[in-house]
């Protein structure tokens, strides 16, 4: 009788144990359904936020979390596919194939094929629409949006000098400041990468995929841009068109630039410039900058809260890029730094030519550009609070 009460509690206690582990699985379910599983598969933050004190209708949608995992080899093949069709019908457009692609892998670039894009690029080709190619794929708008905040200022037509020597047929004299025609540079209309890296050419230097990695300066953080490792004094180059949203000394920084593009989704951060001389003489807040500008120098400055002060060990500029979807994102928690280690490998395709004034020991770039992403009569906006 007794051992037959036991197996009765026994029993008893297995269901009782049963419930426990299936409503901790519903809990943990319901749980993890309050965070966004992004299309990639990676648990990060809702995609979508809503303004908690708006009305459904008012409620303000936005992208709050980016993982840019795009190789150097897929932009610079999607890219040559871009220019490749730039006159023709129909012309692709390398953002799209690109967020394409991220909706296939998942975001994980390392799987990457080019027969993939090639496959693509024929769909289009043959007459498809991207619209018919992506109808099933419930995340290309996301992919389209996030990719295009990183890379969708990057290419299109622009002017610029070449030297006479390789001048078309269909090339403008450029002018000397006296108005007489300088006999070494012409001036021609050009459709590709109309951004730059920012190492100007000629200039050394080395790097590696550090973002990410572990910070303690201050308080232990993640390093969220790129260190590309070089002499000090190298002239530093804009990107991208854009304007200076912020200029001066950052306790972690140093003399640090912020350079923010004229649609707003990108703010380029340039640190750890140079003692003394950190910033090409002619910026100041709100300077207008056109992309292959020379905006400063690298140097070590920073990790302290006095200005002007070398505590970087090692010479570097920390490039970092911030994507912007809603202002709300600017400064706080919910900012979006993406990874730039393949970025600038493929941005190294293009670099602005420099040359040192004598005189003033100023650099500036060789040849000229005019970009047309540049607004008539900008007004910057008024700067956002100071950063930390």
């Amino acid at each position: 009788m007794n051992l037959f009460k036991k197996d009765i509690r026994l029993t008893h206690v297995s269901r009782h144990h049963i419930i426990i582990y299936i409503e901790v699985i519903v809990l943990t379910f319901l749980l993890v359904s309050l965070f966004f599983i992004s299309p990639g598969g990676k648990l990060s933050f809702p995609v979508v936020n809503q303004d908690s004190n708006a009305s459904p209708s008012e409620a303000k949608k936005y992208i709050k979390w980016v993982d840019f995992d795009v190789t150097a080899r897929a932009m610079q093949e999607a890219f040559r596919y871009d220019v490749n069709t730039c006159q023709s019908e129909p012309h692709l457009n390398w953002v799209d194939l690109l967020a394409y692609l991220g909706v296939k892998y998942g975001g994980d670039f390392s799987r990457y094929s080019t027969k993939d894009l090639d496959a693509l690029a024929e769909q289009l080709l043959s007459g498809k629409t991207m619209e018919e190619v992506t109808a099933k794929m419930t995340h290309y708008a996301y992919y389209r949006e996030a990719y295009g905040a990183v890379l969708d200022g990057l290419v299109g037509q622009y002017d610029i000098q070449i030297p006479s020597q390789n001048a078309p047929l269909y090339a403008t004299p450029a002018l000397l400041p006296d108005g007489t025609q300088d006999p070494d540079k012409v001036w021609v209309k050009k459709y590709g990468l109309k951004s730059f890296s920012p190492i100007a050419k000629g200039f050394p230097y080395n790097d590696f995929d550090d973002f990410g990695v572990a910070r303690s300066y201050g308080y232990r953080r993640q390093h969220l841009g790129h260190d590309m490792m070089g002499q000090v004094g190298t002239p530093i180059i804009a990107v991208e068109s854009g304007y200076v949203e912020a200029i001066g000394w950052n306790q972690y920084g140093g003399w640090r630039l912020g350079i923010r593009s004229f649609d707003g989704k990108r703010y380029y951060y340039y640190a750890h410039l140079r003692k003394n001389y950190p910033y090409h003489k002619s910026l100041s807040q709100g300077s207008i900058v056109t992309a292959g500008d020379v905006i400063g120098y690298l140097g070590r400055t920073g990790y302290s809260r006095n200005e002007n002060t070398n505590n970087i060990n090692e010479p570097h500029l920390h490039f970092g890029l911030q994507l912007i979807f809603d202002e709300s994102q600017k400064e706080g928690n919910n900012e979006i730094w993406v990874s730039c280690y393949e970025l600038t490998k493929f941005l190294s395709m293009n670099r602005s030519e420099t040359l040192k004034n004598q005189e003033t020991k100023e650099y500036n770039r060789v040849y000229d550009m005019t970009d047309p992403g540049i607004p008539d009569n900008f007004i910057p906006p008024e700067p956002p609070k100071e950063e930390n």
